[in-house]
């Protein structure tokens, strides 16, 4: 496994991996190529490869002192190897690095196991936000306090 920070060239395989994990609410190639455009000023996106493919990939957006988790895709034959940990790990240090105290995300409320990856990283639920998915579906609010 190697991780490595994302460039334009991965978007071809990036997008695939958006649509095939979010299928009901995929970013577009803009929206991507947006945030990647705002490398590294106010974002910080990676990918992971496995045997020179990109199986997966994540982003961080800050701003002051706080981060965002913009998002975490996992090709699904490569989840539960620690890939989606390592990326999170990534992301945490580049927050911390960047004077982040603390960071946020939303996760789906139907989506139990990434919820419990994040708590277990030391996120809190600190809210709902009804609808918040093209499909009807709610996401929880979470947040990390980071260093002292």
């Amino acid at each position: 496994m190697k991780l490595r920070e994302m460039t334009a060239a991965d978007l071809p395989a990036v997008m695939a991996i958006e649509r095939a994990t979010f299928p009901l609410d995929a970013w577009s190639e803009g929206m991507m190529r947006g945030e990647i455009a705002d490398m590294p000023r106010s974002r910080h996106y990676v990918v992971v490869l496995v045997d020179e493919e990109i199986v997966a990939y994540a982003g961080l957006a800050t701003a002051a002192d706080q981060a965002d988790v913009q998002t975490i895709a996992v090709l699904e034959k490569h989840q539960g190897t620690g890939i989606g940990s390592a990326m999170l790990t990534e992301l945490l240090g580049e927050a911390v690095r960047r004077g982040a105290r603390e960071i946020f995300l939303e996760v789906r409320a139907d989506n139990p196991r990434a919820q419990a990856v994040y708590r277990h990283f030391g996120f809190e639920d600190i809210g709902t936000r009804r609808r918040y998915y093209d499909d009807g579906t709610d996401a929880i609010m979470m947040r990390r306090k980071l260093g002292d």
